[in-house]
């Protein structure tokens, strides 16, 4: 058999698997496997460092289909290179309940998928993320230990996103050379012929954000090799055009959206068995092919024992190290550090902006937490991330801690994922709270994967004054507390915000969102506690003089605003306390006897915060009374603003004070 041959085999082994699973789910997208049958054979057979009996080594290379909609090539490929979580009935129970084979490659569900892709466009941002921490680590390892590339698969609608551009970008100034990115290059989208929508040159659009670039032509085995290998040369980061047809293979359908994402339907699919001489029934690989595969795989899979030689030879300092960062443990001096920073805040009682008391937190943690990564989305200075530790990382030193990401908050975000995923260092950076709204797809794809980042968001409410009510975020606090597995932090003094980190940095299976303030606060905690209280989400933070009448519970800068309520409340003869509610999440975990002894039995029962009600109906009842935002912010200096909408002590007492007499 001709090694030309034998590749058109072994490729049409993916396009059978793909479309014979899609038919079976009478769901699903063909088209994208079938054109790309050839580059991923070429990629995994001849290229990939990868071991499928290992899947987790760490000098791995990375796959990312960003294209996710095409599964169907990763399961296929996984499966035929021997990966043991993707078996035949895996890929016979396509996008059914409870399989590893889901619509679109999901992070966790089986070995061999390295992020979560769906929303086009994030896993080429997520892979710009990986190709950053592979240098971060290599300049701290050396390249006997991290020396890999990572490869991306992206098609039409990946580049046409604006996240694309917010990723290429970046790479591009940044120099990731060895990040190389396959553009399925097949002019369909599900509307039809890309020109219907879009006639940007993609080419020159990489080439101007400083990328190697080629053509080639998608289903030529050689073309594809010599690409890659070109590509492995170059000093920037590379887009591989690759004119491919999408749905390769069949007679009526190819080249045309009606093989994008519909099954082919059985007469289709016989007619292409016959048009590419594949004799064999549905879910059948003929054992030769399989063979071939397979082989591909254990050969590859000997660069992994040449590496764990070289980790064996690193030294036990070394080796201990680099594990501990790839384990993901934290250093052993972590828990240390930050009880003496608490003791000190308690015997300085600092009044500072919550941001400053992060970054004051972050100079604690990045001097004893080697593996932190700072940034921000162009307002270092506005959102305290960077520490006397984090020094710039640039195209001519990785060896740094802090990535200036620019005005690219959905891409920032999106890399963070993947630096997380990819291992071995923390990341977090920072913009405005309101500016979630551009970030909020990323931070919700790294809930859904269970991935350890730390989103900073400072300017929290009306609080950044003047710049008004573009600015100003109102709904954003609950709009991030509906995503599920993600923790929103608001910190009220400097030891809360400290606990926040601790606890950010010890979820390992949660990122974290940090809401903070631009104005100055008082400290609220002003004796040393070793226990985290913020830890159990809401805690009590004053007692009431008495039985209590009134439970105020409040968070971040509106604590202050509730201390202070409660001291006009007393006076006036009704015994008041104060929960502080650092984090909705982390209460709803305890248990319901903390719960309902934390929510109390007062006849009123408050909140204050300077965002919209909802979410806060669960501590204090449908009738419970609301101090905060109705509507969206003012241009105004801050004291005016917290009069002007009634977020104020002496309003939440009149509030309480009424309804006490009613």
């Amino acid at each position: 058999m001709s090694s030309r041959e034998k590749h058109d085999r072994m490729a049409n082994a993916i396009r059978f698997l793909s479309m014979d699973a899609v038919e079976k789910a009478n769901s699903g997208h063909p088209g994208l496997p079938m054109g790309a049958a050839d580059i991923a054979t070429v990629l995994y057979t001849r290229f990939l460092k990868h071991d499928p009996a290992n899947p987790h080594w760490h000098d791995r290379d990375r796959f990312v289909l960003s294209a996710g909609h095409g599964s169907m090539l990763l399961y296929s490929v996984l499966y035929l290179s021997g990966y043991e979580d993707i078996s035949l009935d895996e890929i016979k129970n396509f996008r059914q309940l409870g399989s590893k084979t889901a619509g679109h490659p999901e992070y966790g569900h089986a070995s061999g998928i390295e992020t979560t892709t769906g929303p086009l466009g994030q896993g080429l941002a997520n892979a710009v993320g990986m190709a950053l921490a592979e240098r971060i680590m290599n300049a701290q390892f050396g390249d006997k230990l991290v020396d890999h590339y990572t490869y991306v698969l992206a098609g039409d609608g990946c580049l046409m996103e604006g996240i694309s551009q917010e990723a290429l970008s970046l790479a591009g100034h940044l120099k990731l050379n060895k990040l190389i990115v396959f553009w399925d290059d097949n002019n369909i989208s599900i509307d039809g012929p890309i020109s219907m929508s879009d006639s940007t040159d993609q080419l020159a659009r990489f080439a101007a954000s400083g990328w190697n670039t080629l053509a080639i032509d998608g289903h030529d085995p050689e073309a594809i090799a010599g690409a890659i290998e070109a590509a492995k040369r170059s000093d920037r980061p590379t887009l591989i055009a690759a004119k491919t047809t999408i749905g390769f293979g069949s007679p009526a359908k190819a080249g045309t959206n009606k093989v994008h994402g519909s099954p082919l339907g059985a007469a289709e699919i016989e007619a292409t068995r016959k048009a590419l001489g594949w004799e064999y029934p549905a879910f059948e690989i003929p054992s030769d092919i399989l063979d071939a595969w397979r082989l591909a795989g254990l050969n590859s899979a000997k660069k992994r024992v040449d590496w764990e030689k070289r980790l064996a030879e690193a030294g036990t300092e070394v080796r201990g190290e680099f594990e501990r960062r790839m384990r993901g443990d934290l250093p052993a001096s972590f828990d240390a550090a930050i009880a003496e920073y608490k003791k000190k805040l308690a015997a300085d009682k600092p009044k500072v902006a919550t941001r400053k008391s992060s970054e004051m937190a972050l100079e604690v943690i990045n001097g004893v937490v080697p593996e932190t990564i700072g940034g921000s989305a162009d307002l270092t200075g506005s959102n305290n991330t960077k520490t006397s530790q984090t020094r710039n990382i640039t195209a001519e030193d990785y060896g740094q801690r802090f990535v200036h990401y620019g005005i690219r908050e959905l891409g920032m975000c999106a890399a963070m994922n993947g630096m997380a995923l990819h291992g071995g260092v923390i990341p977090y950076s920072g913009t405005f709270l309101c500016f979630s709204d551009y970030a909020r797809p990323a931070m919700r794809l790294a809930s859904l994967m269970g991935i350890r980042v730390g989103f900073v968001m400072t300017h929290d409410s009306i609080g950044l004054g003047e710049d008004g009510p573009t600015h100003q975020p109102v709904e954003h606090l609950a709009a991030l507390r509906a995503i599920p597995n993600h923790i929103v932090f608001r910190p009220a003094d400097a030891t809360e915000a400290a606990e926040c980190w601790q606890l950010t940095l010890e979820n390992r299976k949660t990122p974290s969102t940090l809401a903070l303030t631009r104005q100055n606060l008082p400290a609220v905690r002003t004796e040393y506690v070793e226990e985290n209280l913020c830890g159990y989400g809401a805690y009590e933070l004053a007692t009431a003089d008495g039985d209590a009448e009134v439970t105020i519970f409040a968070t971040g800068s509106e604590v202050e605003i509730a201390l202070d309520a409660r001291k006009l409340l007393q006076a006036a003869g009704h015994p008041t306390r104060v929960v502080s509610v650092p984090a909705f999440e982390l209460f709803e975990q305890q248990s319901p006897e903390y719960r309902k002894a934390m929510i109390g039995n007062a006849k009123v029962k408050v909140a204050i915060e300077a965002g919209i009600r909802q979410g806060w109906d669960s501590f204090i009842g449908s009738d419970g009374v609301f101090i905060g935002m109705h509507g969206f912010g003012a241009s105004a200096p801050i004291e005016e603003l917290y009069k002007h909408f009634g977020i104020t002590a002496e309003a939440a007492a009149k509030a309480a004070t009424a309804r006490l007499q009613a």
